[in-house]
């Protein structure tokens, strides 16, 4: 098989829009003690941390639809935005290895509700059968946010956009075998903006999988774990080279934090609650905070931590 061969192109941005409007279509500043803006997260496990500590993190801060007290990314979101003053009532309906499809035809009627936000995401390649085919994507990411719309017309509906993964990339058997470790993160964005472009009612593309790459550029990710780690990298991903780490769901629900509050999670420095109860230190959560900030506003990842 063969992956999704279309290239996407992301455009450079000048470092100066580091001080622009946040990228939020809402720019929602939901302070603490107004009325809360309420957030649902679909996925499979690359939503709920599978295979890291982040899986049952903090389970008990979020309303887990299908009772299984996870906390997941989404529960790393909730206390971000508890960190940077902000009220948000935080949901997740996740099911490990399933498609946008599967909680289509499964999940629905337990989500067909109002909410203000909706983050939506597909499996790890798109398509189990068919990597790199936006297709079912496209049709099922369309469906939910119609629906959503219908519920709340101001809702906003956003798409993550996944990383690339080191066993799809270095191994013979995976469908972007010999390409850059970037590559199957670039593929994957391209069939994520095929569904925004698709959808009036999809409002954008949270680049997850772009930020993976900033992070690899930025000489904080290490491009290879099977290669083992070097010396003042961190592994982005988990024992299976397949989901993410720590480190690398840290970074995912940095970047959903960005693109739904607007906010710099560079307030958050060294201190920051979640890197200290997760076991990442100071100095690698300050980095991840720069990596997702700079990605998301179009800084040259290679220079980010190079002296001027």
């Amino acid at each position: 098989m063969t992956a999704f061969g279309t290239r996407f192109a992301v455009t450079a941005v000048a470092t100066a829009m580091l001080a622009v409007a946040p990228v939020s279509a809402q720019n929602t500043k939901a302070a603490a003690g107004d009325h809360p803006q309420t957030v649902l997260f679909i996925g499979n496990s690359f939503t709920y941390g599978a295979h890291s500590p982040v899986w049952k993190y903090r389970w008990y801060t979020v309303n887990d639809l299908n009772g299984g007290d996870v906390g997941g990314v989404p529960a790393l979101f909730k206390l971000f935005t508890q960190e940077a003053g902000l009220n948000y009532a935080v949901s997740l309906e996740t099911s490990g290895g399933k498609s946008l499809q599967w909680h289509w035809d499964h999940k629905r009627q337990l989500v067909d509700r109002p909410w203000d936000h909706v983050v939506l995401q597909e499996y790890s390649t798109l398509d189990k059968q068919k990597p790199g085919d936006p297709a079912s994507l496209v049709t099922y990411s369309g469906k939910f946010a119609q629906m959503f719309k219908a519920k709340n017309s101001h809702v906003d509906v956003s798409l993550t956009a996944t990383w690339s993964r080191p066993d799809q990339t270095y191994l013979k058997t995976g469908a972007w075998y010999g390409k850059p470790i970037t590559q199957m993160a670039l593929d994957l964005r391209h069939g994520y903006d095929m569904a925004a472009d698709a959808s009036s009612d999809i409002d954008r593309v949270n680049p997850v999988g772009q930020v993976f790459s900033c992070a690899i550029a930025a000489g904080v990710g290490n491009p290879d774990p099977y290669n083992g780690i070097a010396y003042g990298k961190v592994d982005l991903w988990a024992y299976d080279h397949y989901h993410a780490s720590r480190f690398g769901y840290y970074l995912e629900a940095l970047t959903v934090f960005i693109d739904i509050t607007g906010q710099d999670p560079r307030q958050f420095g060294s201190q920051e609650q979640a890197a200290r109860e997760l076991g990442i230190s100071p100095d690698d959560a300050v980095r991840l905070q720069d990596v997702a900030w700079a990605r998301t506003h179009g800084q040259d990842c290679a220079t980010l931590f190079k002296p001027a």
